[in-house]
């Protein structure tokens, strides 16, 4: 089996979480950040999931989840799983709220982990628009916490969990810092009123001869 074979790569016994990064597949190869028009290929899921699920019976993964699936696709692969995906790992912060997945998710038991949390600056398709929200730095200057502090409370309040990253000691700190005290109703409502923008859209993915003809095929409406 494929899977076990990528177990034996990694070298480990086991991982915590094993996820399907995007719902789109292409042949075998060079590991690459882009997929070349060409090679887009519809995702076969009921026997990727399949094969997700023999990876958790083996031992090989304590759990099995999902990365940038829409509601429509998890609805789908809930269809014929026998072992419901534990997470939807997608991109979220009060730039891009994702209520409609939170709300879809927290329905059918699937925790929501959001990425890029702080809007991904650093990297090739980050931005700055989260961390100089107006909104954000209001509400973290009267509160006495960095915009990122912000950030992370948030979407700890909100009931999702979280990915961050630095190396920065400081900033370790300060990103741990969020648990002892909370966003008022006004701070919320103010967040949830702020005008959203997709970071990741993911246009490369979209192709006439390929699974996704638009970005609403491959969002379902989500975007």
């Amino acid at each position: 089996m494929v899977v076990v074979v990528g177990w034996r790569n990694l070298q480990l016994e086991y991982l915590d979480l094993y996820l399907i990064h995007w719902p789109i597949s292409a042949p075998p190869g060079k590991l690459t950040l882009s997929i070349a028009e060409k090679d887009l290929m519809p995702m076969d899921f009921k026997g990727v999931w399949a094969d997700m699920e023999e990876a958790q019976r083996l031992g090989l993964t304590k759990s099995i989840g999902v990365s940038n699936f829409s509601s429509r696709k998890i609805e789908n692969l809930l269809s014929f799983a026998t072992i419901p995906p534990s997470v939807d790992q997608v991109e979220m912060n009060p730039l891009w709220q994702q209520k409609r997945l939170r709300d879809f998710c927290k329905a059918k038991g699937i925790v929501v982990t959001a990425f890029s949390p702080l809007g991904a600056i650093g990297t090739s398709w980050g931005t700055n628009h989260v961390l100089e929200s107006k909104v954000l730095n209001e509400i973290a200057e009267a509160r006495g916490k960095t915009v990122a502090q912000v950030c992370i409370r948030w979407v700890y309040q909100v009931g999702a969990t979280l990915a961050v990253k630095s190396y920065n000691k400081e900033r370790l700190k300060q990103n741990a810092q969020v648990f002892d005290w909370e966003l008022s109703q006004e701070d919320l409502d103010k967040i949830s009123q702020i005008p959203q923008r997709k970071m990741i859209r993911r246009e490369d993915l979209i192709s006439a001869n390929g699974p996704y003809k638009s970005l609403e095929d491959l969002w379902d409406g989500e975007i």
